[in-house]
Protein backbone atom coordinates (compact mmCIF):
# COMPACT_ATOMS: atom_id res chain seq x y z
CA UNK A 1 0.00 0.00 0.00
CA UNK A 2 1.34 3.57 -1.38
CA UNK A 3 1.07 5.46 2.53
CA UNK A 4 0.40 9.08 2.37
CA UNK A 5 2.68 9.10 5.67
CA UNK A 6 4.68 6.73 6.54
CA UNK A 7 6.12 5.01 10.30
CA UNK A 8 8.64 7.82 10.88
CA UNK A 9 7.08 10.96 9.15
CA UNK A 10 5.70 13.76 11.17
CA UNK A 11 3.32 15.85 9.59
CA UNK A 12 3.07 19.42 10.37
CA UNK A 13 1.79 20.38 13.80
CA UNK A 14 -1.73 22.09 12.78
CA UNK A 15 -2.18 19.36 10.51
CA UNK A 16 -0.96 15.90 13.00
CA UNK A 17 -3.38 17.52 15.73
CA UNK A 18 -6.27 16.96 13.41
CA UNK A 19 -5.30 13.45 12.70
CA UNK A 20 -4.65 12.37 16.24
CA UNK A 21 -7.94 13.94 16.79
CA UNK A 22 -9.62 11.22 14.24
CA UNK A 23 -7.71 8.13 15.72
CA UNK A 24 -9.26 9.16 19.31
CA UNK A 25 -12.77 9.21 17.59
CA UNK A 26 -11.60 6.35 16.18
CA UNK A 27 -11.70 4.31 19.22
CA UNK A 28 -13.39 6.55 21.37
CA UNK A 29 -16.50 4.81 21.20
CA UNK A 30 -15.31 1.11 22.16
CA UNK A 31 -12.82 3.16 24.75
CA UNK A 32 -15.34 4.50 27.23
CA UNK A 33 -18.19 1.73 26.73
CA UNK A 34 -15.85 -0.70 28.54
CA UNK A 35 -16.66 0.88 31.86
CA UNK A 36 -20.15 1.70 30.91
CA UNK A 37 -21.24 -1.33 30.54
CA UNK A 38 -19.29 -2.53 34.05
CA UNK A 39 -20.85 0.55 35.26
CA UNK A 40 -24.09 -1.28 33.90
CA UNK A 41 -23.47 -5.36 35.12
CA UNK A 42 -21.85 -3.94 38.30
CA UNK A 43 -24.32 -1.51 39.91
CA UNK A 44 -22.00 0.47 42.41
CA UNK A 45 -19.21 0.02 40.44
CA UNK A 46 -18.80 3.71 39.06
CA UNK A 47 -15.80 3.10 36.83
CA UNK A 48 -14.98 6.58 35.25
CA UNK A 49 -15.08 6.79 31.47
CA UNK A 50 -12.54 10.20 31.86
CA UNK A 51 -9.73 7.49 33.55
CA UNK A 52 -10.04 4.90 30.81
CA UNK A 53 -9.82 7.68 28.48
CA UNK A 54 -6.61 8.85 30.20
CA UNK A 55 -5.33 4.56 30.69
CA UNK A 56 -5.48 4.13 26.83
CA UNK A 57 -3.23 7.10 25.87
CA UNK A 58 -1.04 5.96 28.91
CA UNK A 59 -1.09 2.69 27.84
CA UNK A 60 -0.52 3.37 24.15
CA UNK A 61 2.43 5.47 24.96
CA UNK A 62 4.06 2.77 26.81
CA UNK A 63 3.44 0.66 24.15
CA UNK A 64 5.19 2.90 21.47
CA UNK A 65 8.22 3.33 24.19
CA UNK A 66 9.00 -0.40 24.35
CA UNK A 67 8.14 -0.35 20.43
CA UNK A 68 10.60 1.94 19.67
CA UNK A 69 7.77 4.15 17.93
CA UNK A 70 8.13 1.57 14.81
CA UNK A 71 4.48 0.22 15.24
CA UNK A 72 1.36 2.78 14.65
CA UNK A 73 -1.42 1.61 16.46
CA UNK A 74 -3.76 2.87 19.64
CA UNK A 75 -4.38 0.59 22.54
CA UNK A 76 -7.71 0.50 24.43
CA UNK A 77 -9.99 -0.79 26.77
CA UNK A 78 -10.10 -4.45 26.20
CA UNK A 79 -13.60 -6.63 25.46
CA UNK A 80 -12.11 -9.42 26.17
CA UNK A 81 -11.50 -9.13 29.65
CA UNK A 82 -15.33 -7.47 30.74
CA UNK A 83 -16.22 -10.76 32.07
CA UNK A 84 -13.22 -10.87 34.05
CA UNK A 85 -13.44 -7.29 35.78
CA UNK A 86 -17.31 -8.30 36.29
CA UNK A 87 -16.15 -11.16 38.29
CA UNK A 88 -13.74 -8.97 40.60
CA UNK A 89 -16.83 -6.91 41.47
CA UNK A 90 -19.41 -9.73 42.15
CA UNK A 91 -16.58 -11.71 44.17
CA UNK A 92 -15.80 -8.89 45.94
CA UNK A 93 -16.66 -7.87 49.73
CA UNK A 94 -16.58 -4.06 48.68
CA UNK A 95 -16.59 -1.74 45.83
CA UNK A 96 -13.19 -0.75 46.85
CA UNK A 97 -11.88 -4.33 46.54
CA UNK A 98 -13.19 -4.47 43.66
CA UNK A 99 -11.08 -1.96 42.18
CA UNK A 100 -8.01 -3.38 43.57
CA UNK A 101 -8.72 -6.88 42.07
CA UNK A 102 -9.11 -4.65 38.36
CA UNK A 103 -5.46 -3.56 39.22
CA UNK A 104 -4.06 -6.90 40.48
CA UNK A 105 -6.25 -8.72 37.80
CA UNK A 106 -4.45 -6.35 34.78
CA UNK A 107 -0.99 -7.13 36.10
CA UNK A 108 -1.42 -10.66 36.37
CA UNK A 109 -2.31 -10.70 32.84
CA UNK A 110 0.32 -8.38 31.67
CA UNK A 111 2.72 -10.69 33.40
CA UNK A 112 1.65 -13.17 30.85
CA UNK A 113 2.44 -11.18 28.14
CA UNK A 114 5.74 -10.78 29.47
CA UNK A 115 6.19 -14.45 30.45
CA UNK A 116 5.31 -15.01 26.16
CA UNK A 117 7.60 -12.17 25.22
CA UNK A 118 10.95 -13.71 27.25
CA UNK A 119 9.49 -17.50 25.41
CA UNK A 120 10.07 -15.24 22.04
CA UNK A 121 13.18 -13.57 22.69
CA UNK A 122 14.35 -17.27 23.40
CA UNK A 123 13.09 -19.19 21.29
CA UNK A 124 12.56 -16.64 18.14
CA UNK A 125 9.34 -16.17 15.96
CA UNK A 126 9.98 -18.80 13.09
CA UNK A 127 7.02 -20.89 14.94
CA UNK A 128 4.72 -17.98 15.06
CA UNK A 129 4.59 -17.84 10.93
CA UNK A 130 4.84 -22.12 10.82
CA UNK A 131 1.31 -22.69 12.97
CA UNK A 132 -0.71 -19.14 11.78
CA UNK A 133 0.25 -19.12 7.90
CA UNK A 134 -1.67 -16.59 5.51
CA UNK A 135 -4.55 -19.31 5.58
CA UNK A 136 -4.80 -19.13 9.80
CA UNK A 137 -4.00 -15.68 9.89
CA UNK A 138 -6.17 -13.96 6.83
CA UNK A 139 -9.40 -15.93 7.87
CA UNK A 140 -8.84 -15.12 11.30
CA UNK A 141 -8.61 -11.47 10.63
CA UNK A 142 -11.43 -11.18 8.87
CA UNK A 143 -13.65 -12.87 11.72
CA UNK A 144 -12.21 -10.13 13.85
CA UNK A 145 -14.22 -7.61 11.88
CA UNK A 146 -17.20 -9.70 11.17
CA UNK A 147 -17.78 -10.68 14.97
CA UNK A 148 -17.63 -7.08 15.52
CA UNK A 149 -20.07 -6.42 12.81
CA UNK A 150 -23.64 -6.96 14.65
CA UNK A 151 -22.26 -4.36 17.35
CA UNK A 152 -21.69 -1.95 14.59
CA UNK A 153 -25.27 -2.18 12.75
CA UNK A 154 -27.30 -2.39 16.51
CA UNK A 155 -25.46 1.22 17.26
CA UNK A 156 -26.35 2.10 14.01
CA UNK A 157 -30.34 0.95 14.59
CA UNK A 158 -30.43 1.92 18.17
CA UNK A 159 -33.82 1.03 17.94
CA UNK A 160 -35.93 -1.47 19.93
CA UNK A 161 -35.40 -5.12 19.02
CA UNK A 162 -38.04 -7.30 19.01
CA UNK A 163 -37.21 -10.51 20.08
CA UNK A 164 -40.14 -12.51 18.35
CA UNK A 165 -39.54 -11.36 15.16
CA UNK A 166 -35.58 -11.34 15.23
CA UNK A 167 -35.47 -7.39 14.04
CA UNK A 168 -35.69 -4.09 14.82
CA UNK A 169 -38.77 -2.12 15.07
CA UNK A 170 -38.92 0.14 12.53
CA UNK A 171 -40.38 3.67 13.50
CA UNK A 172 -39.25 6.88 12.87
CA UNK A 173 -37.03 7.74 15.28
CA UNK A 174 -34.75 4.58 14.28
CA UNK A 175 -35.64 5.44 10.44
CA UNK A 176 -33.51 8.87 11.78
CA UNK A 177 -31.10 7.19 13.33
CA UNK A 178 -29.86 4.86 10.23
CA UNK A 179 -30.45 8.12 8.09
CA UNK A 180 -28.19 9.46 10.20
CA UNK A 181 -25.63 6.58 10.72
CA UNK A 182 -25.72 6.33 7.17
CA UNK A 183 -25.16 10.03 5.95
CA UNK A 184 -21.91 10.28 8.07
CA UNK A 185 -21.01 6.79 6.34
CA UNK A 186 -21.74 7.70 2.93
CA UNK A 187 -19.19 11.42 3.56
CA UNK A 188 -16.41 8.43 5.00
CA UNK A 189 -16.39 6.90 1.75
CA UNK A 190 -16.96 10.08 -0.44
CA UNK A 191 -14.42 11.91 1.68
CA UNK A 192 -12.01 8.90 0.94
CA UNK A 193 -12.63 8.06 -2.41
CA UNK A 194 -13.24 11.48 -3.95
CA UNK A 195 -11.25 13.73 -1.50
CA UNK A 196 -8.73 16.03 -2.16
CA UNK A 197 -5.57 16.56 0.55
CA UNK A 198 -6.94 17.13 4.17
CA UNK A 199 -10.33 15.48 2.98
CA UNK A 200 -8.85 12.52 2.20
CA UNK A 201 -6.88 11.60 5.63
CA UNK A 202 -9.78 13.13 7.45
CA UNK A 203 -12.84 11.13 6.46
CA UNK A 204 -13.74 10.26 9.70
CA UNK A 205 -14.10 13.64 11.25
CA UNK A 206 -15.93 15.04 8.55
CA UNK A 207 -17.81 12.26 9.16
CA UNK A 208 -18.91 12.27 12.25
CA UNK A 209 -19.50 16.22 12.06
CA UNK A 210 -21.81 15.57 9.05
CA UNK A 211 -23.86 12.90 10.93
CA UNK A 212 -23.94 14.97 14.39
CA UNK A 213 -25.11 18.23 12.21
CA UNK A 214 -27.76 16.41 11.06
CA UNK A 215 -29.06 15.06 14.10
CA UNK A 216 -28.94 18.49 15.65
CA UNK A 217 -30.56 20.11 12.77
CA UNK A 218 -33.32 17.21 13.12
CA UNK A 219 -33.64 17.41 17.13
CA UNK A 220 -34.15 21.10 16.92
CA UNK A 221 -36.77 20.77 14.08
CA UNK A 222 -38.87 17.85 16.09
CA UNK A 223 -38.55 20.93 19.34
CA UNK A 224 -39.75 23.48 17.45
CA UNK A 225 -42.93 21.21 16.05
CA UNK A 226 -43.16 19.15 18.95
CA UNK A 227 -42.68 15.71 17.28
CA UNK A 228 -40.64 14.04 20.05
CA UNK A 229 -39.74 11.00 17.84
CA UNK A 230 -37.81 13.57 15.91
CA UNK A 231 -35.75 14.42 19.28
CA UNK A 232 -32.51 12.20 18.50
CA UNK A 233 -30.28 14.05 20.11
CA UNK A 234 -29.47 13.80 24.16
CA UNK A 235 -27.71 17.18 25.40
CA UNK A 236 -28.05 16.21 28.88
CA UNK A 237 -24.57 15.80 29.43
CA UNK A 238 -23.58 19.26 28.60
CA UNK A 239 -27.11 20.54 30.97
CA UNK A 240 -25.63 19.03 33.47
CA UNK A 241 -22.19 20.36 33.62
CA UNK A 242 -23.12 24.18 33.48
CA UNK A 243 -25.65 23.86 35.82
CA UNK A 244 -23.41 25.75 37.69
CA UNK A 245 -20.74 27.96 36.00
CA UNK A 246 -17.41 27.30 38.27
CA UNK A 247 -13.47 25.97 37.84
CA UNK A 248 -15.04 22.75 38.37
CA UNK A 249 -16.98 22.47 35.25
CA UNK A 250 -14.00 23.07 32.99
CA UNK A 251 -11.24 21.36 34.69
CA UNK A 252 -11.71 17.86 36.60
CA UNK A 253 -9.21 15.01 37.79
CA UNK A 254 -10.86 11.26 36.63
CA UNK A 255 -11.22 9.47 39.60
CA UNK A 256 -8.24 7.07 39.17
CA UNK A 257 -8.68 3.45 39.89
CA UNK A 258 -5.53 2.94 41.79
CA UNK A 259 -6.70 6.03 44.38
CA UNK A 260 -9.84 3.74 44.53
CA UNK A 261 -7.97 0.69 45.06
CA UNK A 262 -6.17 1.84 48.08
CA UNK A 263 -9.01 1.00 50.36
CA UNK A 264 -8.84 -2.80 49.10
CA UNK A 265 -5.83 -3.56 51.22
CA UNK A 266 -8.43 -3.78 54.65
CA UNK A 267 -10.37 -6.97 52.86
CA UNK A 268 -7.32 -7.89 51.19
CA UNK A 269 -6.07 -12.19 51.40
CA UNK A 270 -4.91 -14.91 48.64
CA UNK A 271 -8.29 -16.84 48.37
CA UNK A 272 -9.49 -13.38 46.32
CA UNK A 273 -5.92 -13.14 44.65
CA UNK A 274 -6.51 -16.81 43.38
CA UNK A 275 -9.94 -16.01 42.14
CA UNK A 276 -8.83 -12.59 40.12
CA UNK A 277 -6.16 -14.78 38.70
CA UNK A 278 -8.60 -17.58 37.43
CA UNK A 279 -10.29 -14.65 36.13
CA UNK A 280 -7.76 -12.90 34.24
CA UNK A 281 -4.73 -15.20 33.45
CA UNK A 282 -6.76 -17.65 30.52
CA UNK A 283 -8.05 -14.53 28.97
CA UNK A 284 -4.23 -13.35 28.49
CA UNK A 285 -3.67 -16.19 26.70
CA UNK A 286 -6.81 -15.46 23.92
CA UNK A 287 -5.72 -11.95 24.07
CA UNK A 288 -2.35 -12.91 23.00
CA UNK A 289 -4.08 -14.70 19.54
CA UNK A 290 -5.51 -11.20 18.67
CA UNK A 291 -2.77 -9.73 19.53
CA UNK A 292 -0.83 -11.55 16.71
CA UNK A 293 -3.59 -11.16 14.28
CA UNK A 294 -3.61 -7.36 14.77
CA UNK A 295 -0.27 -7.19 14.38
CA UNK A 296 0.01 -9.95 11.36
CA UNK A 297 -2.83 -7.15 9.33
CA UNK A 298 -1.22 -4.27 10.24
CA UNK A 299 2.59 -5.53 8.77
CA UNK A 300 0.27 -6.43 5.54
CA UNK A 301 -1.31 -2.94 5.56
CA UNK A 302 2.07 -0.97 5.91
CA UNK A 303 4.13 -2.90 4.29
CA UNK A 304 6.28 -3.94 7.04
CA UNK A 305 6.58 -6.60 9.16
CA UNK A 306 6.18 -5.94 12.67
CA UNK A 307 6.89 -9.38 14.15
CA UNK A 308 10.42 -9.28 13.07
CA UNK A 309 10.62 -5.26 13.21
CA UNK A 310 10.14 -3.78 16.33
CA UNK A 311 9.93 -7.92 16.97
CA UNK A 312 7.12 -9.94 18.50
CA UNK A 313 8.96 -9.79 22.23
CA UNK A 314 8.66 -5.98 22.44
CA UNK A 315 5.38 -5.63 20.85
CA UNK A 316 3.76 -8.17 23.78
CA UNK A 317 5.85 -6.19 26.64
CA UNK A 318 4.36 -3.15 25.25
CA UNK A 319 1.15 -4.20 25.23
CA UNK A 320 1.52 -5.93 28.42
CA UNK A 321 3.37 -3.66 30.79
CA UNK A 322 0.92 -0.90 28.60
CA UNK A 323 -2.58 -2.79 29.76
CA UNK A 324 -0.90 -3.23 33.39
CA UNK A 325 -0.55 0.73 33.24
CA UNK A 326 -3.81 1.24 31.78
CA UNK A 327 -5.62 -0.47 34.60
CA UNK A 328 -3.93 1.38 36.89
CA UNK A 329 -4.89 4.63 36.18
CA UNK A 330 -8.65 3.58 33.98
CA UNK A 331 -9.61 0.35 35.44
CA UNK A 332 -9.44 -1.17 32.17
CA UNK A 333 -7.14 -3.65 30.60
CA UNK A 334 -5.84 -2.14 27.07
CA UNK A 335 -5.52 -4.00 23.72
CA UNK A 336 -4.13 -3.21 20.74
CA UNK A 337 -7.38 -1.65 18.53
CA UNK A 338 -8.33 -2.74 15.28
CA UNK A 339 -10.42 0.32 14.62
CA UNK A 340 -7.17 1.87 15.02
CA UNK A 341 -5.54 -0.11 12.47
CA UNK A 342 -8.57 0.41 10.00
CA UNK A 343 -7.76 3.69 10.46
CA UNK A 344 -4.42 3.82 9.04
CA UNK A 345 -5.57 1.70 6.42
CA UNK A 346 -8.48 4.02 5.10
CA UNK A 347 -6.31 7.14 5.60
CA UNK A 348 -3.03 5.31 4.51
CA UNK A 349 -1.36 7.68 7.46
CA UNK A 350 0.85 5.17 9.41
CA UNK A 351 2.86 8.21 11.10
CA UNK A 352 3.51 6.87 14.77
CA UNK A 353 3.84 10.66 15.17
CA UNK A 354 0.46 10.76 15.43
CA UNK A 355 -0.56 7.97 17.43
CA UNK A 356 1.53 9.39 19.77
CA UNK A 357 -0.26 12.65 19.64
CA UNK A 358 -3.71 11.21 19.65
CA UNK A 359 -2.00 9.43 23.14
CA UNK A 360 -1.81 12.85 24.94
CA UNK A 361 -4.43 14.10 23.46
CA UNK A 362 -6.39 11.32 24.93
CA UNK A 363 -4.77 12.11 28.44
CA UNK A 364 -4.83 16.15 28.18
CA UNK A 365 -9.04 15.70 27.35
CA UNK A 366 -9.69 13.47 30.31
CA UNK A 367 -9.55 16.39 31.92
CA UNK A 368 -11.51 18.68 30.41
CA UNK A 369 -14.79 18.22 31.34
CA UNK A 370 -16.34 20.41 28.70
CA UNK A 371 -14.69 17.75 26.20
CA UNK A 372 -15.23 14.62 27.27
CA UNK A 373 -19.26 16.04 27.93
CA UNK A 374 -19.06 16.70 23.89
CA UNK A 375 -17.72 13.59 23.25
CA UNK A 376 -20.34 11.85 25.35
CA UNK A 377 -22.90 13.88 22.90
CA UNK A 378 -21.89 11.71 20.05
CA UNK A 379 -24.94 9.80 19.00
CA UNK A 380 -24.44 6.04 19.11
CA UNK A 381 -25.97 5.56 15.80
CA UNK A 382 -23.65 8.13 13.76
CA UNK A 383 -20.87 5.97 15.40
CA UNK A 384 -22.60 2.92 14.29
CA UNK A 385 -22.46 4.48 10.95
CA UNK A 386 -18.66 5.19 11.23
CA UNK A 387 -18.17 1.75 12.55
CA UNK A 388 -19.60 -0.32 9.35
CA UNK A 389 -16.63 0.77 7.38
CA UNK A 390 -13.77 0.21 10.42
CA UNK A 391 -14.99 -2.95 11.15
CA UNK A 392 -15.61 -4.02 7.63
CA UNK A 393 -12.00 -2.65 6.74
CA UNK A 394 -10.99 -5.24 9.14
CA UNK A 395 -12.67 -8.03 7.74
CA UNK A 396 -11.43 -6.94 4.11
CA UNK A 397 -7.79 -6.30 5.02
CA UNK A 398 -8.01 -10.33 6.28
CA UNK A 399 -9.72 -11.50 3.00
CA UNK A 400 -6.97 -9.74 1.27
CA UNK A 401 -4.20 -11.77 3.02
CA UNK A 402 -5.85 -14.45 1.17
CA UNK A 403 -4.91 -13.54 -1.93
CA UNK A 404 -1.19 -15.43 -2.10
CA UNK A 405 -2.75 -18.82 -0.95
CA UNK A 406 -3.80 -21.60 -3.08
CA UNK A 407 -7.37 -22.23 -2.97
CA UNK A 408 -7.92 -24.89 -5.13
CA UNK A 409 -5.46 -26.97 -2.77
CA UNK A 410 -7.80 -28.90 -0.52
CA UNK A 411 -5.79 -28.50 2.37
CA UNK A 412 -6.08 -24.54 2.07
CA UNK A 413 -9.79 -24.72 1.89
CA UNK A 414 -10.67 -26.50 4.50
CA UNK A 415 -8.29 -24.49 7.16
CA UNK A 416 -10.02 -21.29 5.74
CA UNK A 417 -13.60 -22.56 5.34
CA UNK A 418 -13.25 -24.21 9.17
CA UNK A 419 -12.09 -20.69 10.24
CA UNK A 420 -15.01 -18.58 8.50
CA UNK A 421 -17.98 -20.94 8.95
CA UNK A 422 -17.13 -21.06 13.08
CA UNK A 423 -16.13 -17.28 13.09
CA UNK A 424 -19.24 -16.40 11.40
CA UNK A 425 -21.72 -19.19 13.06
CA UNK A 426 -20.64 -17.23 16.29
CA UNK A 427 -18.43 -19.84 18.13
CA UNK A 428 -17.89 -18.86 21.88
CA UNK A 429 -17.24 -20.94 24.68
CA UNK A 430 -17.67 -20.10 28.55
CA UNK A 431 -16.28 -22.19 31.00
CA UNK A 432 -16.27 -21.07 34.30
CA UNK A 433 -15.58 -17.20 34.38
CA UNK A 434 -13.62 -17.45 31.28
CA UNK A 435 -14.95 -17.09 27.66
CA UNK A 436 -12.93 -18.20 24.27
CA UNK A 437 -14.34 -15.37 22.32
CA UNK A 438 -15.27 -16.22 18.66
CA UNK A 439 -12.16 -15.03 17.41
CA UNK A 440 -10.26 -17.05 19.45
CA UNK A 441 -12.12 -20.41 18.99
CA UNK A 442 -12.00 -19.21 15.23
CA UNK A 443 -8.21 -19.04 15.52
CA UNK A 444 -7.85 -22.02 17.75
CA UNK A 445 -10.19 -24.30 15.12
CA UNK A 446 -7.89 -23.28 12.06
CA UNK A 447 -4.58 -23.88 14.11
CA UNK A 448 -5.64 -27.57 14.81
CA UNK A 449 -7.51 -27.92 11.03
CA UNK A 450 -3.52 -26.33 9.91
CA UNK A 451 -1.42 -28.24 12.20
CA UNK A 452 -3.70 -31.80 10.76
CA UNK A 453 -3.54 -31.21 7.25
CA UNK A 454 0.47 -29.42 7.20
CA UNK A 455 1.59 -33.38 7.95
CA UNK A 456 0.22 -34.64 4.14
CA UNK A 457 2.52 -31.44 3.10
CA UNK A 458 5.21 -32.31 5.07
CA UNK A 459 5.15 -36.05 3.88
CA UNK A 460 4.82 -34.95 0.25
Amino acid sequence: MNLTYGIKDKPQFKHMLVFAFQQVLAILAATILVPALINGACPGANMSQAAALFGAGVGTIIYQLFTKFRSPVFLGSSFAFIGSMIVTFAGAASVALGYLGLVIGAVLAGLVYVVISCVVRVAGTGWVSKIMPAVVIGPTVAIIGLSLAGNAIGNLVSGTYSADASAYVFDLTTALHILCGLVALAVVMLCSVFGKKMAKLIPFIIGILSGYVLASLITLIGKVAGVEAMVIMDYSAFTSLFKEITLSSFVQIPEFTFIKALGGFSDFNLAYVGTVAIAYVPVAFVVFAEHIADHKNLSTIIGQDLISDPGLNNTLLGDGVGSMAGAFFGGCPNTTYGESVACVAITKNASVATITTAAVMCMLMSFFSPFVAFLSTIPTYVMGGICVSLYGFIAVSGLKMLQPVDLNDNRNLFVAAVILVSGVGGLAITFGQVTLTTAACSLILGILANTMLSKKKAAE
